[in-house]
């Protein structure tokens, strides 16, 4: 190799990423964008009737099973007292059932049921059909630019 030789092959050029007010603008928009997506579907699915509080405690139960009041206070952010409460209205509604751990009697093990299943099914079925038809609606090129995108997405939620 000759001294007018690089040591390393030449990278391409890779355009810089944006800057702190591109960044800060992006964020923006983006918060924005999922809120008034998150609205639509919550819209399209039925609201089934719920708090966002009682469905983001009946979607925890779904998404990591039967837990006590104590572990699903922690995986939603909240105190035990506010869960309990929470879990009662969805007792009281028929979507959740509570019974006391065996392996000990003081902790309460909460669980959705089977109508809740029905119930969530459906609410989720609406919200998809209603997504695959606002998919529809984009051009095929933009279709993949979207779903190329759902993973960098779901690395900006499981970033620590």
């Amino acid at each position: 190799m000759s001294a007018d030789e690089p040591d390393e092959p030449h990278e391409p050029d890779v355009p810089a990423g944006p800057g702190d007010a591109e960044l800060a603008a992006a964020a923006a928009e983006l918060r924005i964008t999922i809120g008034r997506l998150r609205r639509a579907l919550r819209f399209h699915g039925g609201s089934l009737g719920l708090t966002p509080s009682q469905s983001e405690a009946l979607g925890q139960l779904f998404r990591d099973g039967p837990q006590t009041i104590t572990a699903l206070a922690g995986r939603i952010g909240v105190r035990s007292q506010s869960v309990g409460a929470t879990v009662a209205a969805l007792v009281e509604a028929g979507l959740v059932r509570v019974t006391q751990d065996a392996a000990d009697g003081r902790q309460r093990i909460a669980e959705a049921t089977d109508r809740a299943e029905e119930v969530v099914a459906a609410s989720r079925a609406g919200r998809e059909d209603w997504l695959v038809d606002r998919l529809g609606s984009l051009s095929p090129a933009e279709q993949r630019r979207l779903i190329d995108a759902i993973p960098l997405l779901t690395r900006l939620l499981d970033a620590p």
